[in-house]
């Protein structure tokens, strides 16, 4: 008796955390819907989430009504976006979301949010670029892969290898994507110093241009040149050097001009303006950098004080201006409007580490 009474017991006991876990599940699956009609301009912000918390997020502002629709994502869907929301990118009234850690890429209606299809089995995903509705490129941190996707069907077509054996490190990652005729200028970020030249047509590597150590960002001026900002590395790593801006004739693909920053302050974003006329870039203040200038910017444009930013971005439609700022990483980051007098005409709190801003 006494073991048939310790039997009931430790089933009832498994019933008991068995039940918690169904109703834990029940949650999680099934989640209210918010229905969403934004079909006005306004800006999405791509807020990242901690490493291996799943706490990504999407934040949708209207600057119109000022008003910001945090965690849209999830309220559309029912379902979290995941792991480490890396970026976005919007081609056809399709707005596609790289989820990083997840190593995922979902696509979302514009207006709604809702999903439309997904592309999943790939190993850290970063950025995304469209050559035509048939093809787009995917870059990836840690595969030595590009991949050449079709995005009516959320197809894998093939991969281009990207690894050629050497360095020490030997990580050859990719990061963000520049079309120019039938190329694409990538940047290798992590522990790397190159951009790679990638022919369209052949899908294979054709060239590549030596930089400053570690590339984090590039965008295409008006005047057909590329613009790196590089990082330099960690001063607490082994793998570091001076962090710089360099200027790629993306004709040719040869440097036209190199600038050493004088810190490396915070370094975390460029862009450039819808003129393709002048870079911002961030090294610690937000600077702006005329692409005929010969040296680099004395004095900040905006002095941001203590904030930690993380993201910037301009509206092309009035050229308001926007800072995203980090805060400590662990709570929910704080993004700043600005008009073009650069007077603050906004404020408001979005996701946790919001790392850049797109414009619909």
């Amino acid at each position: 008796m006494k073991i048939r009474r310790i039997i009931y017991r430790i089933s009832f006991l498994c019933l008991f955390v068995f039940g918690i876990f169904i109703t834990s599940c029940m949650k999680d699956d099934f989640r209210p819907i918010t229905e969403f009609n934004t079909n006005s301009r306004g800006v999405f912000i791509v807020c990242e989430g901690n490493f291996m918390y799943g706490n990504a997020s999407l934040s949708y502002y209207s600057p119109l009504e000022k008003k910001v629709e945090n965690t849209v994502f999830i309220r559309a869907n029912g379902i979290p976006l995941g792991d480490v929301a890396q970026s976005l990118t919007i081609y056809d009234k399709t707005a596609w979301i790289i989820v990083n850690n997840s190593g995922k890429v979902y696509a979302i209606d514009i207006d709604n949010f809702k999903i439309k299809g997904k592309i999943t089995d790939l190993v850290s995903p970063r950025y995304m670029r469209f050559i035509n509705p048939q093809k787009a490129y995917i870059t990836d941190l840690y595969a030595k892969n590009i991949y050449v996707v079709n995005p009516q069907d959320y197809s894998l077509t093939k991969t281009i290898n990207i690894d050629d054996g050497s360095g020490k490190y030997y990580n050859h990652s990719s990061e963000q994507i520049v079309v120019f005729e039938n190329k694409l200028f990538i940047n290798t970020w992590s522990y790397d110093n190159k951009i790679l030249v990638i022919d369209t047509n052949l899908d294979e590597v054709i060239d590549s241009i030596e930089v400053f150590k570690q590339p984090r960002k590039i965008v295409a001026d008006k005047e057909k040149n590329l613009w790196v900002l590089s990082d330099g590395g960690s001063d607490y790593s082994d793998y570091k050097g001076d962090a710089g801006i360099t200027k790629i004739n993306m004709q040719t693909h040869k440097i036209e001009q190199s600038f050493v920053l004088p810190s490396k302050d915070n370094i975390t974003d460029m862009q450039i303006n819808k003129t393709g006329d002048t870079i911002f870039y961030v090294n610690g203040n937000i600077f702006r950098l005329p692409i005929n200038a010969t040296s680099l910017p004395q004095k900040e444009w905006i002095n941001v004080g203590h904030k930690t930013i993380y993201g910037i971005g301009q509206d092309p439609y009035n050229y308001d201006f926007y800072i995203s700022d980090a805060v400590d990483y662990m709570q929910s980051g704080v993004i700043y409007r600005y008009n073009s007098n650069l007077h603050c005409v906004d404020s408001f709190a979005v996701g946790i580490i919001p790392n850049s801003f797109v414009f619909k």
